[in-house]
């Protein structure tokens, strides 16, 4: 099927009127539009319909079994060429980033691009997080999800979904089996979106751990002794940073913050090479 759009902005919603409307006021900021907006709501009864009407989303609105099955019903029903997850309340970084992004499809055509995050810190002002080598992979997601950009076509042949077990690193394992397949990667050095600290991955991290922990075992990612060495690791970093935040953002800037030419760097990957 011929995709309809460069880019399904999929937002999953549940109770979040007010985060999705900042989902909405991003979109409709991008100077880049060619677009389409999946909304799956979960039968929610905070006004979300009734807002829903005013936008020219394609949605829907009925009861799931948790954001990752709603992701699911997102991918089934998405018409772009390029999936981008970007959930209510979750923004673009910038007006142009879309059109930044658009530019790099064109010269690079990849099968996955990532890039940069804006990051609320500790006095809820971002501060740049870059993101780290998608080879790096086994020792945890390299950049946020919402800085991802996945291939439809890629996510079709290989038959994808969102795995419903876990509770909070099903993105995790998708990315990984997505990448075993990918032939071209991009790295664009730039903030995708802000990322808003104190989600549920964050409240729940220990068990993010301990499923990505489960995760690299089941596709044999890493040998034992590594899996356990990443966990502790993981551990140890997720400590630092509750306890010494200052630091932990100074670690995560960029050598050279922002690099405001959108130009990209192709790095070739196939079979986990």
């Amino acid at each position: 099927m011929k995709p309809s759009a460069l880019f399904s902005v999929i937002t999953v919603s549940k109770q979040n009127l007010e985060g999705l409307k900042r989902t909405h006021h991003s979109l409709e900021s991008q100077s880049f539009r060619d677009f389409e907006w999946l909304v799956i709501d979960g039968a929610s009864t905070d006004g979300t319909q009734d807002f829903l009407k005013t936008t020219t989303a394609k949605w829907s609105s009925e009861k799931d079994d948790g954001p990752f099955d709603a992701m699911n019903v997102g991918i089934k029903h998405a018409r772009g060429d390029y999936l981008l997850f970007l959930n209510a309340g979750d923004v673009l970084a910038k007006p142009e980033t879309l059109e930044k992004i658009a530019k790099i499809i064109t010269e690079k055509q990849p099968d996955f691009i990532y890039g940069d995050s804006l990051e609320t810190g500790n006095n809820a002002q971002p501060f740049y997080k870059a993101a780290g080598r998608y080879k790096d992979l086994p020792k945890g997601m390299f950049t946020h999800h919402q800085a991802m950009f996945y291939r439809l076509k890629n996510i079709r042949e290989n038959d994808l979904w969102y795995s419903v077990i876990y509770e909070i690193a099903s993105d995790y394992e998708f990315t990984a089996k997505f990448l075993k397949n990918a032939k071209k990667i991009v790295y664009a050095p730039l903030p995708v979106c802000v990322f808003e600290s104190g989600g549920l991955s964050q409240k729940r991290a220990r068990t993010g751990r301990r499923e990505e922990f489960m995760i690299r075992d089941s596709m044999k990612m890493t040998g034992m002794a590594e899996n356990v060495t990443i966990f502790a690791l993981q551990t140890l970093a997720w400590n630092a940073r509750r306890w010494f935040p200052g630091l932990y953002e100074k670690a995560k800037k960029p050598k050279d913050p922002q690099n405001s030419s959108g130009q990209s760097l192709e790095e070739s990957h196939k079979n986990n090479g």
